[in-house]
């Protein structure tokens, strides 16, 4: 199909522009290094900690590290669309027969790409750290990462779209991910929480990531859980992604 000749056509060039200037893939790695050098030693004596040990701390902070870096690595890139708009880049891709779909998810498909090497290289990270983790988990994990990607991006492209100025969305993605972090079992697990909280995190799809993901890498597979977080994911991305392509349309008709 047309679409899909056309996203691959536009998302080359970005990876080229990113694989050009790598330092930023390392730029988005440094916060998540940072907690687990720092943060995870921490985690070590928890309860909801098997073992009590390090590595049992690896296996159950490194998943939610991954959902972390895909909720900071790839929200904010809807200033890029902004900064592309200014500049007249989508302006004069408008006058070529390209698919205005594509012209989204040539952008998306970038931004799940760079989360994906990302998280090969903190997943590296961690395995040096002394990780121990189901490697089938580990790949049906990065199936994950892909929809949390593909939701968090589309979020960022719409809200772009929508507000079309910079000062007012960067106040609105602070006061949408900081929730959603808190809420997602990334820092401290859940279990820890009143029911009060759990009520609030059951809308909250990046908890279902986590959870999804924490089952994953210890191999549990039959989990409810891992199930729910791959549907309630792929609801999720499906819509904001119309959402996303709706406002895109608009944005160039």
């Amino acid at each position: 199909m047309r679409v899909f000749h056309d996203t691959w056509l536009l998302f080359v060039p970005h990876m080229k522009a990113t694989l050009r200037n790598p330092i930023w893939l390392m730029v988005d790695l440094f916060m998540p290094i940072c907690y687990m050098l720092l943060f995870t030693p921490l985690l070590a004596n928890l309860p909801t900690v098997s073992g009590g040990q390090t590595a049992g701390a690896l296996a159950t902070f490194t998943p939610g590290l991954l959902i972390m870096m895909s909720l900071y690595s790839v929200t904010f890139v809807g200033y890029n669309l902004l900064f592309d708009l200014r500049q007249g880049v989508i302006e004069r891709l408008r006058v070529t027969p390209v698919s205005r779909l594509a012209l989204l998810l040539g952008r998306v498909l970038h931004n799940v790409t760079i989360l994906l090497l990302q998280s090969v290289l903190l997943l590296l990270v961690a395995w040096l750290l002394g990780l121990h983790a189901n490697l089938l988990g580990i790949l049906a994990t990065f199936i994950l990462l892909v929809l949390v990607g593909l939701l968090m991006a589309s979020l960022s492209y719409a809200l772009a779209l929508a507000m079309k100025n910079e000062n007012t969305m960067g106040p609105a993605l602070q006061v949408l991910t900081t929730p959603l972090l808190l809420l997602s079992g990334i820092i401290l697990p859940l279990n820890l929480a009143p029911p009060q909280i759990h009520a609030i995190a059951d809308v909250n799809p990046l908890a279902y990531a986590v959870y999804a993901a924490r089952d994953l890498f210890i191999g549990d597979f039959a989990d409810v859980k891992v199930l729910q977080g791959f549907v309630f994911l792929a609801i999720m991305a499906l819509l904001v992604l119309c959402w996303a392509a709706s406002n895109f349309r608009r944005a160039i008709a």
